[in-house]
């Protein structure tokens, strides 16, 4: 598999910051899944070949200090693993921890009694809710209760850019839509599609609607969405947010042929690193995209980074994030093994080699006071500027494809699919969301 987001499942288990490996795709991992008769904590996470050796050496770090009982960890391929998982955990066979998205990706389970409320370990151990990040730590959290602990990097989507194509057009940064609105046009009349768009895949398209809406709304908005409000999905602020965006489509800031353009063949990265576009929304694995297929635009200094505009007069904090806020360990309500599992995560996920072990492997923790270490990396500028903005964000979304029912999920795909390509309207999308 390449190191991109082939697919929403990629998207799922994370692809690395800066490492550009994804999960495996294959069959499930090691059998022995279940941990409710076993005298071992049975830990579930997705495979990963550069990430699942330093868990395996939490675990066994975490076995020769313990008491409490000793872990094992069973890894799986993406879907096997959400089927495995989703008919675990309402059987005897359930594992004690398990590996997840948070968000909405979780409600599921909460809603069933299937996930054990961690806001009395962290109450017991305010340290342990200190170390984390707290706009990361709260993607795991469901009307004002803790269910997960986060136990690998983060990956907000960043607005990547070509400082030669902006140079020469004389276009600054944007901080503000009028500034990206302006920039489009100017880089129109330079001849330069404005925006790289992989088109082909919706996902990449989901980006900006996601931060349009934040910026307008705020995150209360799509909050009211995921948690199936009656009529959340017809507040003013999605409607506005919609035409925003149409606008900018009928602006020509993604060109005319980007519903051809791929993500998985690097289309649309090839277009910024070749100076074919300016700019290039998406997720924190495109520095590695770039650093492994385009080196010389990464080392020429030619590729920026900045975080998404600020849209004057909207009710969103222009630093909150979009993107996959991290991936979470949490607790099954039915575990045997409470005792251990709750050592486990109150010491093995903030241990010092652990975090260690993730920022070498180009991972970025959401753990406070790890910044020192990110910029003494090969890549510190990077590393160290996703760390410093998810720091300062005032919320931090998870993926709304992520965050909603998959059926909801996909339709929502699917309209605003329709909406790039000039089939759907704004007003067509609220009322097709609004029916489900």
């Amino acid at each position: 598999m390449s190191s991109r987001r082939l697919t929403r499942a990629a998207w799922q288990a994370g692809a690395l910051v800066m490492a550009g490996t994804l999960v495996a795709c294959g069959s499930s991992g090691p059998s022995g899944g279940g941990g409710g008769d076993s005298d071992a904590v049975q830990v579930w996470a997705l495979e990963d070949a550069a990430l699942n050796p330093i868990e395996e050496a939490s675990i066994e770090r975490f076995n020769e200090s313990s008491d409490a009982g000793e872990a094992e960890l069973a890894t799986f391929g993406n879907d096997p693993y959400k089927q495995r998982l989703r008919v675990a955990l309402g059987s005897p066979n359930a594992p004690d921890l398990f590996f997840n998205w948070g968000g909405g990706n979780l409600k599921e389970s909460v809603d069933a009694d299937q996930v054990e409320d961690l806001t009395p370990l962290l109450d017991e151990n305010p340290e342990l809710r200190d170390a984390f990040l707290p706009s990361v730590l709260a993607g795991a959290e469901l009307d004002g209760k803790t269910y997960g602990l986060p136990m690998r990097g983060m990956q907000p989507v960043m607005l990547f850019y070509n400082n030669a194509v902006l140079e020469s057009a004389g276009v600054a940064v944007p901080e503000t839509w009028d500034d990206l609105l302006a920039a489009v046009d100017t880089l129109k009349g330079a001849g330069v599609t404005p925006v790289a768009l992989a088109g082909t895949q919706p996902w990449t398209e989901l980006m900006w609607i996601e931060y349009i809406l934040d910026r307008v709304g705020g995150p209360e908005v799509f909050q009211a969405i995921r948690d199936g409000e009656e009529g959340a999905w017809e507040d003013p602020a999605v409607l506005e947010s919609l035409t925003m965006l149409r606008d900018l489509i009928d602006r020509g800031a993604f060109g005319t042929e980007f519903a051809s353009v791929g993500y998985d063949v690097g289309g649309a990265s090839t277009i910024l690193a070749q100076g074919d576009a300016a700019f290039h929304l998406m997720g924190s694995w495109e520095y590695t995209n770039q650093l492994n297929d385009s080196p010389d635009f990464v080392e020429s200094g030619d590729l920026g980074w900045t975080t998404f505009p600020a849209i004057e007069g909207g009710a969103g904090d222009p630093s909150n994030l979009v993107g996959n806020v991290s991936n979470f360990y949490s607790l099954t309500s039915s575990s045997g093994n409470k005792e251990a599992a709750r050592e486990f995560l109150t010491t093995a996920l903030t241990d010092d080699q652990y975090i260690s072990d993730l920022i070498e492997a180009g991972d970025v923790p959401p753990v406070q006071g790890v910044r020192d270490q990110l910029a003494e990396t090969e890549n510190g500028d990077y590393a160290t500027f996703i760390y410093d903005a998810t720091v300062d964000a005032g919320n931090f979304q998870l993926s709304w494809d992520q965050d909603l029912p998959a059926d909801e999920a996909t339709e929502m795909l699917t309209q605003l699919e329709q909406l790039f390509l000039g089939a759907q309207t704004p007003q067509g999308f609220v009322d097709a969301m609004s029916a489900l």
